[in-house]
């Protein structure tokens, strides 16, 4: 998950710098995690659309990419119970968050995948 939305950070911020925040705390057994960037941001718009299958908001020839990353997070999130969801005006960053149940067995985990 984390790996995913740090990449992706990294790789859609429109400055040479820039900061990620990383944040947790337990809410009703639990994690809520928070991946927040100083980027862009993404429009209200195309919100849904990251999180479906070979869903690019820019060219290929403009940056790398295979449009299954947020899928393959959201998939991985909700199989778990979880959810996740984008906050961005589409101007100031972006804030995802998302939920992970906190109790379940190290063997549970390698189940789901």
């Amino acid at each position: 998950m984390f790996r995913n939305l740090i990449n992706n950070a990294i790789k859609h911020h429109h400055k040479p710098e820039g900061v990620i925040s990383i944040n947790c705390q337990l809410l009703n057994n639990q994690y809520e995690f928070t991946v927040q960037d100083d980027g862009p941001g993404i429009a209200p718009e195309h919100q849904q659309r990251v999180f479906e299958m070979f869903q690019t908001l820019k060219p290929r020839d403009e940056v790398e990419g295979s449009g299954i990353g947020l899928a393959i997070v959201k998939k991985s999130v909700t199989n778990l119970g979880g959810t996740i969801t984008l906050e961005s005006d589409g101007c100031h960053g972006c804030t995802f968050r998302f939920t992970w149940p906190s109790n379940f067995t190290q063997q549970e985990l390698l189940n789901v995948y």
